[in-house]
């Protein structure tokens, strides 16, 4: 009975390449793996902890594959001046905003939707952090608190030559920090990616000494790319090419890659993302929040490029995010039939091969030997429930529906709707808000 845990009556989802969709059957979780999936009458022995999943969904916990929690105490803020461009968000707003955090304010920017993602049933995020005053030991702060709270997050920090070559330094040194912690402690809560802000924000030197710091740990590169025109026109005057052609210039692109975005890359670049092997995260909600566009991801998938789902900061929500995807496409496509296994594709299927380059035991398919990462939801289908029917009702029913429990690595996050992880988020949010106060006088 070493940490057995049985969640038998529900209807079990395994998603992966081959998704079955299995009734009468119940899943094993042993010492934070998957163990077993068959038939419950199979299941006779005695186990450490059963879960009745009747009325409800077994599905994968859901992955976030581009996340800012640092952008958590900027919630209500009234007084960065109304911006008319991407460009003057980030200088009225978030380049404001990060150069007055504190490693105390990364830490509770993070808790906090850490435990919302417990409650949406996000088990794995992979984030981006930028706290350029207060840059050492902050992934290492935001580590703490994805093993507290008992999820998975792939960090790293946002290097950029806008404040500076000294802050710049941090940052890479910040990142070479972690990856080295991460390579050495093997921990399967935490990966370590090798972060970038944007093409338009890193010189030459800068993107050089960081390619060579990032090869020579074997990490790859989690950067913003294209996300807004502004970006191409930079590169292309300053440059004499495109973000893409940049960034693979300097051997940044490369299957273990994220590049964020991809609103305003051509034809060209797209080929170039797919001969890497780079994946691309989608980030519908705040593309359309910032006004930079929807980024094709319908052409990209077509060209064979893996696209996955993001929420920018915008919500731990994925079910949420992935139904702005679908919307987005109608939209710009000016086609309401077109982009539905593109875009529900992106969260459902490819968020688990993108973190899957990095993760081992793998995530994202209730699979025998998988990490245990296990979300019930309340649902009764009302029409046929099966491999061919579930997107359908993951689009118009389950993405309506209540995340009931979420189990990460085999522990139980939460049960019932009633967080069970060792913090007082009350208490939290209160120190949160005392912080966010003295953070706005800064700001």
């Amino acid at each position: 009975m070493s940490r057995s845990l049985l969640v038998k009556n529900g209807i079990i989802v395994t998603l992966g390449d081959e998704n079955k969709v299995l009734y009468d059957h119940a899943l094993l979780i042993q010492d934070g793996l998957i163990k077993k999936i068959a038939p419950q009458g199979t299941f006779r022995g005695k186990y450490a902890k059963v879960i009745d999943a009747e009325g409800k969904v077994v599905l994968p916990g859901f992955i976030n594959s581009h996340m800012h929690f640092y952008s958590t105490m900027v919630r209500g803020l009234g007084k960065a001046a109304p911006s008319k461009d991407f460009q003057e968000v980030l200088e009225n707003l978030w380049w404001r905003l990060d150069k007055k955090l504190t490693v105390e304010d990364s830490y509770y920017s993070a808790v906090l939707p850490l435990i919302d993602a417990v409650k949406r049933g996000t088990t794995t995020l992979i984030d981006h952090h930028a706290s350029p005053f207060a840059a050492k030991g902050s992934l290492n702060k935001i580590a703490q608190a994805v093993k507290e709270v008992g999820l998975r997050a792939s960090l790293c920090y946002e290097l950029s030559d806008r404040d500076g070559a000294k802050i710049a330094g941090d940052g890479i040194d910040e990142n070479v920090a972690f990856i080295k912690r991460c390579n050495k402690e093997k921990d399967p809560q935490l990966k370590a990616l090798f972060g970038l802000h944007a093409s338009f924000t890193i010189k030459d030197a800068t993107l050089e000494k960081a390619a060579a710091a990032g090869h020579e740990l074997g990490a790859g590169f989690h950067v913003h790319t294209a996300e807004a025109k502004s970006d191409q026109d930079y590169n292309i005057n300053n440059f004499n090419m495109r973000v893409v052609q940049r960034l693979n210039k300097f051997g940044i692109l490369g299957p273990k890659t994220i590049a964020a975005h991809c609103v305003h890359v051509d034809e060209d670049e797209m080929n170039m993302l797919r001969d890497t092997g780079t994946a691309v995260a989608h980030n519908p909600q705040s593309n359309m929040n910032n006004a930079v566009g929807v980024a094709d991801i319908i052409k990209m998938c077509q060209k064979g490029i893996l696209v996955g789902l993001g929420t920018d900061a915008m919500t731990v929500n994925m079910l949420e995010e992935v139904r702005v995807a679908l919307w987005a496409q109608h939209l710009s496509h000016n086609n309401p039939s077109v982009g539905f296994m593109e875009a529900l594709g992106t969260l459902m299927f490819n968020n688990a091969k993108i973190a899957n380059r990095y993760w081992d035991p793998k995530v994202g398919v209730l699979q025998e030997g998988f990490a245990a990462d296990v979300i019930l939801m309340d649902y009764w289908p009302p029409t046929p429930f099966d491999e061919n029917t579930f997107l359908g009702h993951l689009g118009f029913g389950l993405s309506q529906s209540f995340v009931d429990t979420t189990i990460c690595g085999g522990k139980v996050l939460m049960e019932n709707k009633k967080l069970k992880i060792d913090l007082d988020e009350e208490e939290i949010a209160a120190k949160s808000r005392e912080l966010s106060k003295k953070l706005w006088a800064r700001f």
